[in-house]
Parts: structure tokens; sequence; C-alpha cells
């Protein structure tokens, strides 16, 4: 299979584990989608996670996330996940104009000079780059 767009592959798959309401996720493994996870690691969106970079009869090396879900309601704690920018159509933002989103409550994660980074660190940096998706 033939993936144009990785990180809507990474998002896809995130967004039907949850739907499906499995616990555990693999995504197949690139230097972006990992720091893409360590951002949602941190920003309290996912449980654990861990890179399976081990090439055991080929297999290919992975992503393996634990999902995190509201112990009362069951719901996944990522309510919306989406793309901003796509390889059909790039979004860039300067720093002083990185959108929040629903008003901080969620992130955005920007691609900058400096690294991936959420949307307050590159406005804290005062760094401006491309708006790769948005999470809450």
């Amino acid at each position: 299979m033939v993936v144009t767009d990785p990180i809507a592959d990474y998002l896809t798959r995130i967004r039907n584990a949850q739907q499906a309401g499995h616990r555990i996720v693999d995504i197949p493994t690139s230097k972006l989608k990992k720091r893409i996870t360590e951002i949602l690691y941190d920003q309290g969106y996912i449980l654990k996670y861990k890179f399976d970079d081990e090439n055991e009869g080929g297999k290919r090396p992975v992503i393996k996330i634990a999902l995190k879900y509201d112990p009362v309601t069951r719901k996944p704690v990522i309510r919306k996940l989406g793309r901003i920018s796509k390889p059909g159509l790039r979004k860039y933002a300067k720093a002083t104009e990185v959108p929040r989103i629903i008003n901080g409550l969620g992130i955005a994660i920007v691609s900058t000079s400096k690294g991936l980074m959420t949307d307050k660190q590159a406005r804290a940096e005062n760094v401006g780059g491309e708006l790769l998706c948005y999470v809450y």
C-alpha cells in the first residue's frame, strides 16, 4: 500500500482505533510520527507509547500507542483530530498568526525551523511554520 500523506494516515489510524474501542494501535514509524507521538503524550492525549525499532523477520518498525479513555464515560480523551496542511495545499502561518484551537484548550502541531512543536510553544519562541494538524 502506497501512502501519499503519512501524517493523515497516522491520524486516521488513531481515529479508527478509538472508534473501534481499541486500547493499542500500531503505526509505521518515521521521525515525524515519533515526534508527533511525543507531543501527544506530553500534552496528555495518549496513555503510553513505545517505539519498536527491531526488524524481526523483515517487519517494519512500528510505534505502539496506548490510547487514553475517560474512566467514567469510557469515551476517548481525543475528541477531534484533523489535518490542516495537506500535500496538495500547504498551510503556513507566521508566529503571530498561529491559530489557537478552541481558545487554547486544544493544540495545533506546527513544523517550524526549530522542529515540531505545539502552537503555544511556537508563539512563545516567536516562530512560525507549517500547520500540520490539530487535536482536542
